[in-house]
Formats: C-alpha cells, structure tokens, sequence
C-alpha cells in the first residue's frame, strides 16, 4: 500500500492505494488538483469562490458550473431525507457563533469577541430551486449557505474515483470523511481505526468496513471561545445555535459519502431513542455514536462493522 498526505480544504488529506509506486504517483498528483480546485470552488472564506458568488447572487438565477449544480442538488435531496436535521444554509449562525473566518485563524485568538443577542430566524433553504437544462441555482433571498462538509465529502468521492483509475484497491480520507473502494489484496474489509473523541492520539474502536463512505462528526474538535462562552462548529438549524449533543461524535457508514457526511450531522443532534425511530426507514446505513464516558452506541446492524465488545445497543 502507497500513501500520500496533504493539506486541503482547511483539513487533513490522506490518500492510499495499492500498485506500482511510479503509476500511483500521477494518480495521487490527480487527487491533489482536484482537492485544490474543489476548495477554490467551494470555500466561503474566498470572496472569489464559486459558492461566494452564489450567495450574493441570493433572490436571482445564478448560472452554476456542474460541480456545484450537483453539490446543491445533493444537499437538497438530504435536506428533505433528513427532515432538515441536515441544512446548509445555516452560514450566518455559523458566523455568530464566531466561525467567519478559517479555524487557522481562529486558533490565533484565545476568545473571540461574544455575540450580540439576536433572534434566530431560519432561512427557507427547501425553498432552493434548480434548473437542470440550465445548471442554474436560485437561492431565496436572505438564504446564504455553507457547503463546506458536503462539499468535502462529495470531493472525497470524485477524488477516490479518479484515484481507482491507477488502483484496484484505494481509499481518500478527508478529515473524517473516508471513501474506499475495492479490498486491499487479501482483506475482506478495510481496518479504520476510530479516534476516541476525548482523546485524538487513542483508538476507541477497530472498524471493518468494505467499498463504502464513512464519515465522522464531532464536537471535540473544531472548539473555540466567543466571549466566555465554548463554541463549536456543528450548528442546530433550529435553534441557530451550536448543538448541545448527547453524543462527543457521531460515523455514519453508508453507500456515498455525501450520504454518510449528512447523516451523521443529522443524527447528531437527536437523542439515543430519537436515533431508532429516525433510522427505520434506512436500514443501508450504519452508525456509531461514542457518548461522554466513551461508550459506543449503534443499532443492532452497527455491530457489522465493528470489532470490539464495548457496545452499548
């Protein structure tokens, strides 16, 4: 197995593949332009971004290029899976909680300065429309969305595609969000270690996974202070507000990455009885959420792809 690791969409990148050294480097070569391109397209701390330009085009058509066309359209079809729970367009929260700017610089400050009070409204973000014949977007006025996940987890994808073409085993890790295909040369699944979000440098847990995306979202991470108050960045689109989750992470196994990125911010935000009820009708999909004590939960079906006893059902 031959590896390459870099730094991209404000995350760590890390890409594996089995095969021959010398072809594997023009495919970890593709992997890197295409994570470079996707963050100039998608990032919403670049005033000249593609998704900048989007946002003020709020109220009117905006002539999309394919690859944020299909990126919106996936978020919107998740929007509608999840029942909200998933809702890109909560960028001005984010941007009250303290995230207006990247989270290299928010690391620069000890606090950030606190928030004005002010009343959450949510935007109507299932009130987008698409063109398809046009690849056109049109964003309701006031709406103003951050991609940055999705979009992370979409780019995984395409980038684990292009890197297939020199692999017939490979996976892309992009902070948290990990796309594999194929099954290194005699394994019957991928070994991820699993991080125990109190703690990044101990694995909670082994995890078997075949071809598949996994994604895993936590609150431990991403923290900074606004005033005297802990922030961090995985906002509750109904109150506007970081989540106060009874889990530290959640990862979600499902068959697209996009799939897993969204599910596993929407179940975030629900209660372990919630969790069961919501899951029914997607019974392709895995997860396991780790509760403050470090326990492991999941449903019946979790326990597939996970190698320790620890399991809380």
């Amino acid at each position: 197995m031959e590896f390459d690791e870099f730094t991209a969409m404000n995350t760590l990148i890390q890409s594996a593949a089995e095969g021959e050294p010398s072809r594997l480097q023009a495919g970890f070569e593709g992997v890197r332009q295409f994570f470079a391109d996707s963050e100039a397209r998608f990032s919403r701390f670049r005033q000249d971004s593609e998704l900048s330009q989007l946002n003020r085009s709020a109220g009117s058509w905006f002539p999309a290029s394919p690859e944020l066309f299909e990126v919106v359209r996936e978020a919107l079809d998740l929007h509608r899976l999840t029942g909200g729970l998933f809702d890109p367009s909560i960028l001005n929260a984010l941007q009250r909680a303290g995230y207006d700017r990247s989270m290299d610089e928010i690391k620069k400050h000890s606090t950030l300065p606190a928030a004005s009070p002010e009343k959450w409204v949510r935007p109507q973000f299932a009130k987008t429309r698409l063109d398809a014949k046009h690849s056109s977007i049109y964003l309701p006025k006031g709406v103003q969305i951050d991609l940055g996940g999705i979009a992370k987890g979409w780019t995984a994808s395409k980038a684990a595609v292009l890197l297939a073409g020199y692999s017939p085993a490979c996976t892309v890790n992009a902070g948290g969000d990990m796309v594999c295909l194929g099954l290194p040369q005699g394994q019957s699944a991928w070994q991820i270690s699993l991080e125990d979000p109190r703690d990044e440098q101990q694995v909670l847990a082994v995890l078997k996974i075949t071809a598949g995306a996994l994604a895993t979202t936590t609150i431990t991470r991403r923290r900074w202070l606004q005033g005297s108050q802990p922030r961090h960045h995985v906002i509750d689109p109904r109150c506007g507000q970081p989540v106060e989750s009874d889990w530290l992470s959640m990862s979600v196994f499902a068959p697209t990455a996009t799939q897993a990125e969204a599910f596993a911010k929407a179940l975030l935000m629900l209660s372990a009885a919630e969790i069961q009820a919501f899951m029914k009708p997607f019974p392709q999909l895995r997860f396991l959420a780790v509760d403050g004590d470090g326990k492991l939960w999941g449903t019946p079906q979790s326990k597939e792809i996970i190698d320790v006893p620890e399991y809380v059902q």
